[in-house]
């Protein structure tokens, strides 16, 4: 009797601490995934570009389409590879003619990024429809002006199809309309995880380890920049507290303002390397330089490795996505250039 009654007893102060981490969450500005499809529907959709599911699959189709770049060899997968946590896994972004990104600019994961409030780096776009539209105009990553991008797919039937069963019989296919309709499939990679199960009350999906580093994330301040559905998202000043030790490698010194989008944490275990150089390969140490970057504290290796483990609990669950089968070029269509 006295063993049962101190089961329960345990029991009881366990949940009551679960509860608690999880109210703590949520006063630091932590937020999960909703529960109802329909709630993530309206999160993730843009009135101004609704999405439909022939646009998704339209879009993911512009997505993984080489011609799309001037030399008909990148893809906006190139650097946002879905199967690699929507990263390329290098420092500093390789596009047209083996350029290396001029700043030395590491390329941001793609999954979650519809919950960004800003796009790049430096925060310059507002939305993912914009966003679409400058990698592949720019001469060091896809290099294809307008013209050249609207001139291939309108001389692709099935691509023209395509387009007219997504926006109808009368649509003009701009350059602006493509990069739309490449922002709807980007706003469908969502990763729901564990951690958001958590949250939404489920007390035990989520360790004692796991839990613990949760709230030394809180404890620590981390929360002070990684906050809302993305763990991220919004602008902070970039090295508030010491100098980052990388800070010399590229000329990178966010907006006008000294501002710099705050990187998503979801998936974060699969998106190395870190920081906007991408100068950081081990996520321990990246947490550590977090704290004397910006929290003027030192995180010892025991604290770093629990927050680590938590962190973990972030990745999540991808959507099914198939590679598409590209509709055959035609005689009109331009030639690749690779100069």
């Amino acid at each position: 009797m006295k063993k049962t009654l101190l089961l329960s007893s345990l029991l009881s102060v366990t949940v009551m601490a679960n509860t608690n981490l999880i109210s703590q969450a949520k006063n630091a500005g932590l937020i999960p995934f909703p529960t109802q499809e329909k709630e993530i529907s309206k999160l993730i959709d843009n009135p101004k570009n609704p999405i439909t599911e022939a646009k998704v699959e339209l879009g993911k189709k512009l997505y993984f389409d080489p011609r799309l770049s001037k030399s008909g060899l990148i893809s906006c997968n190139t650097c946002h590879n879905l199967a690699l946590g929507g990263v390329d896994g290098v420092e500093a972004a390789i596009g047209h003619n083996w350029t290396a990104n001029p700043h030395h600019l590491n390329s941001p994961t793609v999954y979650n990024s519809v919950f960004n409030k800003k796009q790049f780096w430096d925060g310059r776009s507002p939305d993912l429809e914009d966003q679409a539209q400058g990698p592949i105009q720019a001469p060091p990553e896809m290099a294809a002006p307008k013209e050249l991008v609207t001139g291939r797919i309108n001389s692709i039937p099935a691509y023209v199809n395509e387009f007219k069963k997504a926006y109808g019989n009368d649509v003009n296919i701009t350059f602006e309309i493509i990069a739309n309709t490449i922002a709807t499939f980007e706003r469908i990679l969502i990763t729901p995880s564990r951690y958001d199960a958590f949250l939404s009350g489920n007390e035990k999906i989520l360790t004692k380890e796991e839990q613990e580093g949760l709230k030394l994330f809180i404890d620590k301040g981390c929360t002070a920049c990684h906050t809302g559905i993305a763990l991220g998202g919004g602008m902070q000043i970039f090295d508030a507290g010491k100098k980052y030790k990388y800070r010399d490698v590229g000329d990178f010194k966010g907006d006008k303002n000294g501002m710099v989008r705050v990187p998503t944490l979801r998936n974060i275990e699969e998106t190395k390397p870190y920081f906007h150089n991408g100068k950081i390969w081990s996520l321990k140490e990246a947490v550590q330089e977090m704290g004397t970057t910006q929290l003027s504290i030192k995180i010892n290796d025991t604290d770093a490795n629990k927050i680590v483990t938590f962190l973990k609990s972030l990745t999540g669950k991808k959507p099914n996505i198939a590679y598409p089968v590209l509709p055959a070029s035609t005689d009109k269509t331009a030639k690749p250039d690779v100069k």
